[in-house]
């Protein structure tokens, strides 16, 4: 009985223990507590817009483009795949305007008018223009925006010297729609059969590089090539700011332009130099890139768009030398001008703006450009869209090399007068070269650079 009795007691003992916690402190990881967090939602992205996406359905926007052939073709195909399949019920009417000068004449006269256009593909010295008569539309709210906009991500993605050329002070008035850039093209197997074993790195280095190569044309019985040999000379706009660049200089001075001054003095007389030694020389050839081909050159200026063509030159001659793309070497550092075309939306109501919006982001997706850059061959706006373009950068090694070249690339002048200096600017340097300009007269030849564009602005 009495051992039945501690029996029961033990036993309620332990029932009463096993339902009692333990308060003993335990140490280690191991046994540590485990909380579960609460869940969360993500936070869905509210537009700050202020348009419903109801109100975009059936809405027509009008897109201007300068492009024509096969450009022109790939655009409007791209139309009509945003046509079928944007889910806001958006329609896009694509028209072209044949070249950037027509562009240009016809959206200034329409800016205000009925029948201007919802997104002009222009050049970004318009949109400034445009600006300035309150027509363009600031960018900034749409590329920010938290359910419509491009993600910090996105942005980045870019690179900063095609992100940057749209953005004037505190507006964005475009986005980039196109990249390109002219380059130094060089002749890598007969530089090294002149005992170079890389390309220059400075204006030094480019000149004895250049010289040399004009001595081996002496070394031959053709009189007629002892003046070549050296840089085939380019009297692009785009040339000619690269030069001055590359020693420090430009044309851009604050809120104007300025030539006259002792960075581009000094570029100007090392490039006229160059002619007055025999080391650069100029065609009179419509295709003055085969002088390239058949080693009549060291060096020439091609821009991204003439590559494909020098590739086929050179396969069509039967060369097997190998050649490259250089930036612009100064006397501190090396520099490649990029420019090209920029999506501008000019302003109209709330939906139509957005709807704009919506089709020229869809536009900038990674698949699309890689189209640009297989149809085109110009940059891929995007570091992204390059993971898409192995088959190409397999096949055309010099715009891959051009692709590396991006950060020493700079931008144009942000003025609107750029558009006409811009002429400006080439017709002196081609003055000065055609007519044969002691390289004494290079700073006449600035000076009266600065007093053409003083009498533009006026």
């Amino acid at each position: 009985m009495i051992f039945r009795s501690l029996n029961t007691i033990f036993l309620i003992i332990f029932l009463i223990s096993a339902c009692t916690p333990i308060n003993a402190e335990v140490s280690g990881s191991e046994f540590a507590e485990t909380v579960v967090p609460k869940a969360t939602k993500t936070p869905i992205p509210v537009s700050k817009l202020g348009v419903e996406l109801e109100a975009l359905n059936d809405l027509v926007i009008d897109v201007w483009h300068p492009w024509y052939g096969t450009p022109a073709s790939l655009f409007e195909s791209q139309v009509e795949d945003f046509n079928e399949s944007n889910p806001w019920g958006i329609r896009v009417q694509a028209s072209s305007l044949s070249n950037y000068t027509e562009l240009y004449a016809q959206a200034s006269a329409a800016v205000h008018g009925p029948n201007r256009p919802d997104v002009v593909i222009g050049l970004p010295e318009y949109a400034i223009e445009w600006r300035q008569q309150k027509a363009v539309l600031d960018l900034n709210p749409y590329v920010s925006d938290p359910l419509h906009g491009l993600s910090a991500t996105e942005i980045t993605d870019f690179p900063s010297v095609f992100w940057k050329q749209d953005q004037v002070g505190d507006e964005r008035l475009g986005v980039p729609a196109q990249r390109t850039a002219r380059f130094l093209v060089y002749n890598q197997t007969w530089a090294k059969e002149l005992g170079f074993k890389r390309p220059p790195t400075n204006a030094e280095e480019f000149q004895e590089q250049a010289c040399k190569a004009n001595k081996s044309m002496l070394l031959d019985e053709d009189l007629q090539n002892d003046g070549l040999g050296g840089w085939l000379i380019d009297t692009h706009y785009i040339t000619n700011i690269s030069w001055l660049l590359a020693f420090g200089g430009g044309a851009q001075e604050g809120a104007s332009f300025r030539f006259l001054r002792p960075e581009n003095i000094k570029a100007t007389r090392f490039i006229k130099g160059l002619a007055e030694e025999d080391c650069a020389w100029q065609s009179n050839d419509e295709n003055p890139l085969n002088h390239f081909v058949d080693r009549s050159a060291l060096f020439a200026t091609a821009s991204m768009e003439d590559l494909p063509d020098l590739a086929r030159g050179f396969a069509k001659a039967g060369s097997r030398d190998k050649w490259t793309v250089l930036a612009f070497p100064g006397s501190e550092r090396s520099v490649l001008v990029v420019y090209g075309a920029s999506y501008i939306l000019f302003q109209s109501d709330d939906p139509d703006q957005l709807a704009a919006w919506l089709f020229v982001r869809w536009l900038l997706s990674s698949e699309n450009q890689a189209h640009w850059v297989n149809s085109a061959g110009l940059f891929p706006l995007q570091a992204s869209t390059i993971s898409l373009l192995a088959d190409y950068e397999a096949g055309h090694p010099q715009w891959a090399d051009a692709v590396k070249l991006l950060p020493q690339g700079q931008i144009t002048p942000q003025l609107a007068e750029w558009r006409t200096v811009r002429v400006a600017l080439g017709d002196g340097f081609n003055f000065m070269f055609r007519v044969d300009t002691p390289v004494g007269q290079v700073p006449a030849i600035l000076a009266q650079l600065d007093a053409i564009v003083r009498d533009l602005n006026e």
